[in-house]
């Protein structure tokens, strides 16, 4: 016959430390387990293998399992300018690639609604997200970052013209989808100050900025208003990043600056936030982003810029979670 002990008894060993209780009662058997720092999967393995487990005991005709764990505590670093074309696709991409081969568990929202463009640059063969209820299970991509993006969800080149609700309800699905285990989200706004940001800061207030700009002024002045709609906000600036900063000639190795030089650094300096790197103009990140090969996949010299800088975030995440 049956009982408490004979249930525990049929839990395998390498199982039994995450029980915390187990009952057994006119033929069921209810479990409570510990999934503490499992993803959605492993849980759902975990519970599967315990019902497996105690289900096959003579005189078990029901196994209820419970599983408790603490909610994954999820930081949140929004990538912006103020202004489209300064590069914050391809820096949030090969941001989110770095830190994942630094061990972090990331996912990125592709936040541009209206030009979405993560796809291309993280997930070229354009998985489709699973859906489970009304909630969105992102697409992992070959580099171990998850993504969700606008991309993904509508047919390739179609316009979307949505309003300001719309918008912002598809931002919420997205920022609210099963990002499982990943610790970090990366968030790559689109240009401007409007719906996207007012509604990321107001409804799910990042835990920092990181600001990308190009040298040259016009990007400077935009990029200075971003800095300051973050501040209103009190979002935390990580820092400014110079992009498209230099060229190297191809043909005779000759190094120009067509966007100016230095730019963003003093800028950064005279406004009091820390200055976190140069990205060049490079058209080899141009091929690689094309081809969705983000440099920082790898140990070339292209992908050192976005290392280095990834290598500064990294320590400011860890330095402001003490």
């Amino acid at each position: 016959m049956s009982s408490t002990e004979t249930v525990q008894q049929a839990i395998p060993a390498e199982l039994s430390a995450m029980v915390r209780s187990v009952k057994f009662a006119d033929g069921v058997a209810t479990i409570i387990a510990d999934a503490g720092g499992l993803g959605r999967s492993a849980a759902a393995q975990l519970q599967k293998e315990l019902e497996e487990a105690v289900g096959a005991v003579e005189g078990v005709h029901e196994v209820r399992v419970a599983l408790m764990a603490d909610k994954v505590k999820r930081r949140i670093i929004v990538v912006g300018s103020g202004k489209g074309g300064v590069g914050k696709s391809t820096l949030t991409a090969n941001l989110a690639v770095a830190l994942a081969r630094q061990g972090k568990k990331v996912g990125v929202v592709d936040a541009d609604i209206y030009g979405p463009s993560q796809v291309m640059l993280l997930d070229p063969d354009r998985g489709k997200p699973r859906a489970e209820g009304n909630t969105l299970i992102p697409v992992e991509s070959e580099y171990g970052v998850k993504l969700l993006s606008m991309a993904q969800l509508v047919e390739g080149g179609k316009a979307i013209a949505w309003r300001g609700p719309m918008v912002g309800q598809a931002l919420t699905q997205m920022m609210e989808a099963e990002w499982d285990d990943a610790e970090l989200l990366l968030v790559d706004l689109p240009p401007g100050t409007g719906d996207v940001q007012l509604t990321m800061m107001q409804k799910f207030k990042p835990d920092g900025a990181v600001v990308v700009t190009t040298p040259q002024d016009l990007a400077l002045i935009d990029a200075t208003r971003a800095i300051d709609l973050f501040r209103q906000a009190e979002i935390p600036i990580v820092g400014v990043v110079e992009n498209m900063a230099g060229y190297v000639c191809p043909h005779c190795g000759e190094l120009s600056d067509p966007f100016g030089a230095g730019g963003a650094e003093v800028a950064a300096t005279s406004m009091g936030h820390p200055f976190l790197g140069r990205v060049p103009l490079h058209m080899a990140i141009r091929v690689a982003s094309d081809t969705g090969t983000p440099p920082a996949a790898n140990d070339g010299e292209q992908g050192e810029a976005f290392l280095a800088i990834a290598a500064r975030l990294g320590e400011w995440l860890d330095a402001s979670r003490s």
